[in-house]
């Protein structure tokens, strides 16, 4: 090494705009794991993904929250 010491400058002042909007992604993205804790994997082929995945674009929705709609739709809770 060269001996030479590269100083680090100092952590910028915070911008609290920039703060509450991480923060407030962060509060959604928990509600997210919350809700869907469960992961489900499903093998298909290749052109069934592809048909899913253009109904999804289609529907301006992902894959995902069209297929938990589907899913729901067929498995609706049992109510007592």
């Amino acid at each position: 090494m060269s001996g030479k010491r590269i100083g680090i400058g100092a952590r910028p002042l915070a911008d609290p705009q920039a703060e509450a909007w991480i923060r407030q992604g962060a509060a959604v993205d928990s509600g997210k794991i919350e809700r869907y804790s469960a992961r489900l994997t499903l093998d298909v082929t290749p052109a069934l993904r592809t048909r899913i995945k253009l109904a999804a674009f289609d529907r301006g929705v992902t894959m995902a929250e069209m297929l938990r709609e589907v899913l729901e739709k067929q498995f609706p809770e049992a109510t007592t």
